[in-house]
C-alpha cells in the first residue's frame, strides 16, 4: 500500500554533488587574485555580491560567474585583464561541463521510496542548468512533478503543492539547505527532514540560534530516508 505521504527532494548536494564544484572554482579565483588580496577577502567580497545579485541573477552557475567578474574588478582596482576574465568565465564552463555525480545510496533509495511514495522533485537555479543535470542524472522517472523555482520560500512551497493537489500535512521536505528545504516548510506547518551536506554556500548556512526554535530530524545519508519516514507514517 502506497503511503499518503508525499515528499518533496531537493536535488544539488542533496541527490548529486554540486557546492564542491563551486569550491573549486572559488579556489582557483583566490589563486587569481591573489597578486591583489588575500583569500578570505576573495571568499568575504564574492559572498556579499552574490547575495545581492540572487535578486537579480537567480541562482547558478551564470549568477556566479558574473559575480566573480564583479568581485575581481573590485578586487583588483580595475586591473582586472582579459586573460584573468577569460580564467573566470572557464572555471563556469567547467562547472556546466562536469558530470552529475549522484551521492551515495541515491538510486537505490529512489526506487525504494517511489514504491510507497509519491515523490516531488524541487529545486532552485538557473533552469537552463538544472533540467541539463536533472536529465543527465538518470533519476526523473521516479518523480511524479519536477519544479524549478527562483526561490524556496513559504509561498512558493504554497503555491506548487496547491499546484500538485498536495495537502501539506501529507508533505515532507528532504533536503541539504535550512533555510530552503526545512525552515519555509515547517513555517507552513509541513515536515522536513536534514541532509546535511559536506560543503555548504555560505548564503545558505544560516545562525544555530534560529535553528535551535525548530523541531525536526537530522539525518547522515540519503539512504537512511526510508527509516525514519516509516516513523512519520505511524504517526
Amino acid at each position: 500500500m502506497v503511503s499518503p505521504l508525499i515528499l518533496g527532494l531537493d536535488a544539488d548536494d542533496t541527490l548529486w554533488e554540486n557546492q564542491a564544484r563551486f569550491d573549486t572554482a572559488q579556489a582557483k579565483l583566490r589563486d587569481l587574485l591573489s597578486p591583489w588580496v588575500e583569500g578570505k577577502v576573495v571568499d568575504e567580497t564574492l559572498l556579499n555580491i552574490e547575495r545581492n545579485n540572487v535578486k537579480l541573477y537567480g541562482y547558478g552557475v551564470k549568477s556566479f560567474t558574473l559575480s566573480s567578474i564583479q568581485a575581481a574588478v573590485e578586487l583588483t582596482n580595475r586591473e582586472i585583464t582579459a586573460d584573468l576574465t577569460t580564467a573566470i568565465i572557464e572555471s563556469g564552463w567547467w562547472i556546466i561541463k562536469h558530470p552529475v555525480e549522484i551521492l551515495p545510496g541515491v538510486a537505490e533509495t529512489l526506487k525504494i521510496l517511489s514504491s510507497n511514495h509519491q515523490l516531488l522533485l524541487i529545486t532552485k537555479g538557473d533552469p537552463a542548468d538544472q533540467y541539463k543535470k536533472i536529465n543527465a542524472s538518470g533519476l526523473s522517472h521516479y518523480f511524479r512533478g519536477i519544479e524549478v523555482v527562483q526561490e524556496k520560500d513559504p509561498n512558493t512551497y504554497l503555491e506548487l503543492l496547491e499546484r500538485h493537489n498536495v495537502d501539506v500535512k501529507d508533505f515532507v521536505m528532504v533536503g541539504n539547505s535550512v533555510p530552503s528545504d526545512i525552515l519555509p516548510i515547517l513555517s507552513i506547518q509541513g515536515r522536513a527532514i536534514h541532509i546535511p551536506h559536506h560543503s555548504t554556500w555560505g548564503h545558505e548556512q544560516v545562525d544555530e540560534s534560529v535553528v535551535a526554535s525548530f523541531n525536526f530530524p537530522v539525518i547522515e545519508s540519503f539512504s537512511q530516508l526510508p527509516d525514519i519516514l516509516a516513523t512519520f507514517s505511524e504517526n
